[in-house]
């Protein structure tokens, strides 16, 4: 198989560009390959793990996405690269001990690398073996089945109680630690009748700086540690994990039991750019020039979360879903000039734009957070009115791939939904 253009990872980023190039051009000239056949938006991870959002609702399949946008899917994990000729592997697809798809093999004139990042453990001696990171659905799943485990054998078992560690005060852990505080209380009105959610659904969130939240302003921060203190988290700043076992987290002198531990402390470049020949910085990104190409090729790039892209003030585009949304656009207004004007001048360099963060503390109520910046200025938003623009992201995904109409009715069909199922998935 032959593409014009090979996309790998159906991130918000990845998934974005697959749908511009391939409404542009058709499913011929654009192919998309990811190792999952759906699309979740991972912002809203930490929902699905606290059960309030059903990732098989949510989910948006590859092959639909395709058919309406024009492209190609290819199912599978990528395997390898041959740089020089062109050539990707892409693995093969096995349920039950059978090979459904073999191992192919994919032609490419332009590839675009969007696999996103992994969790990055530091080195703590257990977190790898001892706790869930939100990378995927997958484990925003797992994290479910287990915290619904543990509801149970502690409704049967008075006085027992589930520990919750979360570490890292980062958007992840602050997100998280907000949602299954509200999620726990739902499920303790859904037939766990002897559980208080406060008392007995304990929730520890563990920040190495010194105060969470650490890369937005201090008024962010401060708002959103109230909001928590309210919602009976506990928050631990200025401490160091330093080791993870299967009874709990030990910080310093600290010991905090836990049956449940999620790191969302950090990230990192996914150890397979290292095996493909490209360049790479410190961190494993893959270094890219001015115009996302990878350094030394003028036909393989990246954006997002795996390419280290520097910008105007010489320091790294954040892992936002901002940037990669940001970058797609950059990309497929890029591709589509080039292809219909090839001997025009150079285009201009990408330029990142912070918008601001906001950080969602709680699934109904308070969403602390700070929008934009503009000449240096900001602005703190929180009630509300931030509550909307929180929504509007995950809605401006959406209308990228499915387009204004379809966006909508999918918006109203899940409020229907909403009103009409449990408030958290049960099994």
């Amino acid at each position: 198989m032959r593409s014009q253009f090979v996309i790998v990872g159906g991130g918000a980023g990845g998934l974005e560009l697959a749908c511009k190039l391939g409404r542009a051009l058709g499913p011929e000239a654009v192919a998309l390959v990811d190792s999952r056949l759906y699309h979740i938006w991972k912002p809203s991870l930490h929902e699905v793990a606290a059960g309030t959002l059903d990732v098989h609702q949510e989910g948006l399949s590859y092959q639909m996405l395709a058919h309406d946008n024009g492209f190609t899917f290819v199912y599978g994990p990528m395997l390898a690269l041959d740089a020089q000729q062109r050539l990707l592997t892409v693995g093969a697809i096995v349920s039950e001990g059978e090979e459904i798809l073999p191992q192919r093999q994919l032609r490419f004139d332009q590839l675009v690398i969007a696999i996103g990042s992994v969790a990055n453990h530091f080195g703590v001696p257990g977190a790898a073996e001892h706790t869930i990171s939100l990378d995927a659905t997958e484990d925003a799943e797992r994290f479910r089945l287990t915290l619904l485990k543990l509801l149970t054998l502690a409704e049967s078992r008075p006085d027992s109680g589930v520990d919750v560690v979360i570490i890292g005060g980062g958007a992840t852990g602050v997100e998280l630690a907000a949602e299954l505080r509200e999620a726990s209380g739902v499920y303790a009105a859904y037939g766990f009748r002897q559980l208080q959610a406060e008392r007995d659904v304990r929730i520890t969130l563990l920040e190495g700086a010194p105060r969470i939240l650490a890369p937005l302003p201090e008024k962010v921060a401060a708002a959103a540690l109230e909001l928590l203190r309210q919602r009976a988290v506990t928050v631990v700043a200025g401490t160091r994990v330093t080791a993870i076992d299967e009874a709990g987290v030990t910080a310093g002198e600290a010991r905090y039991p836990a049956q449940l531990v999620v790191w969302a402390a950090g990230i990192q470049a996914p150890p397979l750019l290292r095996t493909l020949g490209l360049p790479t910085v410190k961190s494993g990104q893959l270094e890219v020039d001015g115009t996302l190409a990878v350094q030394g090729y003028d036909y393989i790039y990246a954006l997002g979360d795996c390419a280290a892209c520097i910008g105007p003030d010489g320091k790294l585009v954040p892992p936002r879903a901002q940037a990669a949304h940001q970058q797609a656009s950059y990309l497929a207004a890029l591709f589509l000039r080039r292809r219909r004007h090839p001997n025009t001048a150079p285009v201009q360099p990408y330029r990142y734009r912070d918008y601001g963060s906001l950080v969602s503390v709680g699934h109904q109520d308070t969403v602390g957070s700070l929008m934009g910046s503009l000449k240096g200025l900001s602005w703190f938003v929180d009630g509300l009115v931030a509550r909307i623009m929180y929504t509007s992201l995950h809605l401006m995904h959406h209308r990228a791939v499915l387009g204004t109409l379809r966006t909508a009715a999918l918006a109203l069909a899940r409020y229907l939904i909403k009103r009409s199922t449990p408030l958290v998935k049960l099994h």
